[in-house]
């Protein structure tokens, strides 16, 4: 498990497990890491931590958040990074990380019609559109990130990569199946690769298997999520922004939250459906 080692001038003064998804840090109460002194803001920054992978993202804090002497807006952590706040340190020690790329983390990018290649079988209808077809514009994104390529410090985003149509899984069939109507029952989610599908704006319709071990939704610097495919089922957690995803109408929390099949999911303007595709 990734812990923290909080110090001042060379003492230490406490250890931090990182047990929960979202880890803030501040000089208020609330915070889970309270500092309290002038240099920290009251909402200073925040450690998001999915499976063995830690990323911190500075809160416009009034002094800013340094990672071994560096200011950082946002940064994949890696095992004996020093965080920097004020005359406190915070050291990262994580050997058992799995080492997801940093450039992953900010390969957020903007995506547009045709970024997401169609599946072999027809788009759906016009007739089984919902109402937020008609929508205008589609300003999300999605990339995936590998479960285990080796890590790097994340201080400036990696020149964006172009999207190719997902690969099926190992152990897919020649033919994919077509997606399963909202009418049918749910495939139970072992047996099924998750699926996002755009309901609304120019790229209705389009599709994105979520084979990977993380894949990140939104929009940089307004909304973004992160898609995770654990052994029992698919969850999705806030990291970025002052809004939350909303699912099925219902705004989440900071906790990571399971997915069902055809639960529709909203971030940054963008309507998409959650499906398994067996």
């Amino acid at each position: 498990m990734a812990k923290l080692i909080l110090s001042m001038d060379g003492l230490v003064l406490k250890e931090i497990g990182l047990t929960k998804e979202r880890t803030s840090i501040g000089r208020k109460p609330h915070n889970d890491i309270q500092i309290d002194n002038l240099a920290i803001s009251g909402e200073h920054a925040v450690i998001v931590t999915i499976l063995n992978d830690s990323f911190l993202e500075d809160l416009n804090s009034t002094n800013g958040t340094y990672v071994n002497g560096q200011p950082v807006k946002k940064h994949f952590l890696q095992n004996n990074d020093v965080i920097e706040l004020g005359k406190y340190r915070l050291k990262y020690l994580n050997e058992s990380a799995t080492g997801a790329a940093a450039a992953d983390f900010e390969k957020t990018m903007v995506l547009r019609p045709g970024a997401l290649a169609r599946p072999p079988e027809a788009a759906p209808p016009a007739a089984t559109r919902t109402a937020a077809d008609t929508h205008a514009g589609m300003p999300g994104l999605a990339t995936q990130a590998g479960p285990s390529t080796q890590a790097g410090a994340a201080s400036a985003p990696p020149t964006p990569p172009t999207f190719a149509p997902a690969a099926p899984a190992a152990a897919a069939p020649a033919t994919t199946p077509s997606m399963v109507p909202p009418t049918q029952p749910a495939p139970v989610a072992q047996s099924g690769i998750g699926v996002i599908q755009i309901l609304n704006g120019a790229s209705a319709g389009r599709e994105l298997e979520l084979v990977k071990t993380l894949t990140t939704l939104g929009k940089p610097g307004t909304q973004v999520a992160v898609i995770t495919r654990r052994p029992h089922g698919y969850f999705i957690t806030h990291v970025e922004g002052a809004q939350f995803p909303v699912v099925n109408g219902k705004t989440l929390d900071a906790q990571a939250h399971a997915l069902a099949d055809h639960d529709v999911i909203e971030i940054a303007g963008v309507k998409m459906e959650f499906f398994l595709r067996t």
